[in-house]
């Protein structure tokens, strides 16, 4: 019988089940959101309360407490410097989850757990006519500016000139190479001594 003992062993090793709610915990903090199966997003609850607690407390013992569960310097200073102090006056259960049905391929009840400091982004909505604007300009191609017609014009005009001069060199070869052929024609050959 297990009466009276606490915590989910979750069919794993102990070392596995830690380090996996250390994970959890970082990624919590980190993101003040994560999906997870209703038993673990449960347990990580006393995780999350423990260290939000540590967070708290702001002396160099509790730092290296955290940083030695949590082995990421970033998200410590994140905790120490803004997370605790929001939940300074509370007492606790700094989470909550929220059942969102199960799991497509295994059917395990699936939850959301989240710090109850987490606001969400609230998007402003958009009159039609700026909807309407918005699909315009990505469907109609961007005219362009008299500017940049210009630079092209004077773009393609350099590269003009630079087509005569090289056909002009070409010529002026080829002269050369006729006429020294010539010459060559014109020489008379030296007869054969008797």
């Amino acid at each position: 019988m297990r009466h009276r003992v606490a915590g989910r062993k979750l069919s794993r090793h102990t070392q596995h089940r830690k380090l996996m709610f250390r994970n959890m915990l970082v990624s919590l903090l980190q993101h003040e959101r994560i999906k997870t199966t209703l038993a673990k997003g449960k347990e990580l609850r006393s995780w999350v309360d423990k260290v939000i607690t540590l967070g708290k407390q702001g002396t160099l013992h509790a730092k290296r407490k955290a940083f030695a569960l949590l082995r990421n310097h970033e998200i410590v200073r994140r905790l120490f410097d803004e997370i605790a102090p929001k939940l300074k006056d509370r007492e606790g259960g700094y989470t909550r989850v929220y059942k969102m049905g199960w799991r497509q391929g295994d059917g395990a009840p699936l939850s959301l757990i989240e710090l109850i400091t987490f606001a969400h982004v609230e998007e402003k909505k958009k009159s039609p006519v700026r909807k309407a604007k918005e699909v315009l300009e990505k469907v109609t191609p961007k005219r362009k500016g008299k500017e940049e017609k210009e630079e092209k014009e004077k773009g393609k005009e350099k590269e003009k000139g630079k087509g005569k001069e090289k056909k002009e060199k070409k010529v002026k070869r080829k002269e050369e190479k006729g006429i020294s052929k010539e010459k060559l024609k014109k020489k008379p050959k030296k007869e054969k001594g008797k």
